[in-house]
């Protein structure tokens, strides 16, 4: 099946288009999209964040606007909603229009639906860069996100530890099948080592050692990053804060270091220019 039959969303002021996936959840994916997200915004960037696990949504949670919703209006006769913004970045997420706590109760036609119109129905205005926080795994949601979208590409966040990797492999091969064909960017590697805080010298690989490298191998892409397991990452990100509040000047130069990897990687795809863009 040739991806190229689908309808795409039409979003011509959108630059680039990133999904952040894995293969299994508790690698800490919505952490690194959310923060990955901050980073690029930091940088200057104009940067969206969308919550595309309509199963699962964390982003409102991660950025303290649980209780936020989306204001609507019309545009050309035809409803739109405006994302919240938060740290510079424009936010999209299902949460945002359920009761914290509701489960969504969808089959996969409503689910992909859904998902549409989040990505067709929000005026996001002028973006470099859109961070798509996939669901784990390889279901409905990511399958609709890549027929739908004009995607500059995927990043594999993982674990180093072998069911980890076992299970990333498999999201790695969904975007590297024929049928779909959705560049790998690169794979970040995370809870690569622990270190105590009163040993800052100190690495216990305690995951294992050298999986995401491996997997960067494996499907010729490369390593983008590895982030070492702090517990005040999740610390913060329970509080809706990001890693810039901390101040923690490692962790802060890693993500920097793969979004200025990214930006590199994706300035060169073929998207045309956007007045206002920093990319145009």
């Amino acid at each position: 099946m040739n991806p190229k039959i689908f309808e795409k969303i039409e979003m011509p002021k959108v630059k680039n288009i990133i999904v952040i996936a894995s293969g299994k959840g508790g690698v800490g994916k919505s952490t690194v999209a959310a923060n990955l997200a901050v980073s690029l915004a930091r940088q200057g960037f104009n940067t969206a964040l969308v919550d595309a696990d309509l199963y699962g949504p964390s982003i409102p949670m991660m950025f303290d606007v649980q209780n936020a919703h989306p204001i609507g209006g019309t545009k050309d006769g035809k409803g739109i909603m405006y994302p919240i913004e938060k740290y510079g970045i424009k936010l999209m997420s299902i949460g945002f229009f359920i009761t914290r706590g509701q489960p969504i109760i969808w089959r996969g036609p409503m689910v992909s639906n859904g998902l549409t119109q989040l990505f067709r129905d929000t005026e996001w205005g002028v973006i470099d860069y859109m961070i798509v926080d996939f669901p784990p795994g390889t279901g409905d949601i990511q399958i609709t996100a890549i027929q739908k979208l004009n995607l500059t590409g995927g990043i594999i966040v993982t674990t180093p530890q072998d069911i980890a990797l076992s299970d990333a492999r498999k999201a790695a091969a969904m975007f590297d099948n024929p049928s779909l064909n959705v560049p790998i960017l690169g794979i970040i590697e995370n809870m690569s080592w622990f270190t105590p805080v009163n040993h800052p010298d100190e690495k216990y690989f305690i995951f294992g050692k050298g999986g995401g490298k491996k997997l960067a191998d494996e499907f010729g892409t490369k390593l983008l990053g590895q982030i070492p397991l702090i517990m005040e990452i999740g610390e913060i990100s329970d509080k809706g804060l990001t890693i810039y509040s901390k101040n923690n000047k490692m962790i802060i130069d890693i993500f920097e270091s793969i979004s200025s990897t990214i930006h590199e990687i994706s300035f060169h795809s073929p998207i045309h220019n956007i007045p206002g863009s920093k990319l145009g």
